[in-house]
């Protein structure tokens, strides 16, 4: 751990933009992350698909052997509101980070802009208050029906990340139930560990007490607060939503320290920003008894492997 300044001041938005809409988001982010520099957090993160929403309730017109036309055209508007990583809208965020001082840590929808230019990810992308990216991390399995939506990270983009306050890194909604994953980040030596949702439920904060006791390592939690307001009044699809209340996402929000105690409790049923400071020294207290990658473990029983090499659709090879 990087000691150099042992405690931060974070600030977790619990917010939605208007579904599908991409301007809207970064307005947003503009809005709150300004109010929450203004405040002193140095750490500023957002929920999972901040960019530009999670389409929750929404079936893209699919069931198994069919499409229909409306369906692809919201798969097209909801491409059409993702973004390139790096590219010309995450340059508007890290010209934002770098006018504040702040770290960014931002749920977005990625477009590949590599191969295809049709395949979306849910992304994660840090950014530093030089304004420069850091990284990227792509979920590693999408669940259920977000299949539909966005294609597979690979091994490339399980990044752990080094700040003047510790380490950051995480990982996306339910890969937060993949025990190897976990461990991928542990092995790295993460100190404060993101795990942005769409889990509005009891039992992820089970979750997220478990990974900061299991992690020895302060867990921050962000979940979007989404009504049926939040979705374009044009949208195709209102009809999956009619027997839906009208709030579809009540939050959750929270942060919770490295003995699964919570910092800061969960913020249900309205928009707000979560503030806490947190002491690193504890990280190195908690560990004193358990750490996962350090005195409790036995690698001469259990060995993970994890594959980095970036997974290419095409590779060029010279015969």
């Amino acid at each position: 751990m990087n000691q150099s300044q042992p405690q931060v001041k974070v600030a977790v938005v619990q917010a939605a933009p208007v579904l599908f809409d991409k301007a809207s988001a970064m307005d947003k982010i503009a809005v709150t992350a300004k109010e929450a520099a203004a405040q002193g957090a140095k750490l500023i993160v957002y929920p999972e698909v901040f960019i530009p929403g999670y389409p929750r309730g929404l079936s893209f017109g699919a069931r198994v052997g069919s499409r229909t036309v409306d369906g692809r055209k919201n798969w097209e508007r909801y491409w059409a509101s993702s973004i390139d990583i790096p590219g010309p809208d995450t340059q508007v965020l890290c010209d934002l980070a770098r006018e504040l001082g702040v770290y960014l840590v931002i749920g977005a929808v990625e477009r590949d802009h590599e191969f295809s230019r049709s395949t979306l990810y849910n992304s994660m992308i840090y950014i530093g208050p030089d304004g420069e990216l850091l990284g990227k991390h792509r979920k590693l399995v999408p669940t259920g029906s977000e299949r539909l939506l966005w294609g597979v990270g690979d091994g490339s983009t399980l990044p752990v990340i080094d700040t003047p306050f510790g380490r950051i890194g995480g990982l996306i909604c339910w890969e937060n139930y993949m025990p190897l994953a976990r461990m991928s980040m542990y092995a790295q030596g993460i100190d404060i560990y993101i795990a942005p949702t769409a889990d509005a439920r009891e039992t992820w904060q089970s979750t997220i007490r478990h990974i900061a006791c299991e992690g020895r390592c302060y867990v921050i939690s962000c979940n979007q607060f989404a009504t049926k307001a939040s979705y374009p009044a044009d949208l195709a699809g209102h009809q999956d939503l009619k027997e839906d209340a009208e709030i579809l996402s009540r939050g959750g929000s929270a942060i919770v320290g490295p003995l699964g105690e919570y910092v800061t409790e969960p913020l249900y049923d309205e928009e707000g920003i979560l503030y806490a400071t947190l002491d690193l020294s504890q990280v190195v207290q908690s560990r004193f008894d358990l750490d996962v990658v350090g005195h409790y473990n036995r690698p001469d029983i259990f060995q993970l492997t994890v594959n980095t090499q970036k997974q290419d659709a095409v590779r060029s090879v010279k015969l």
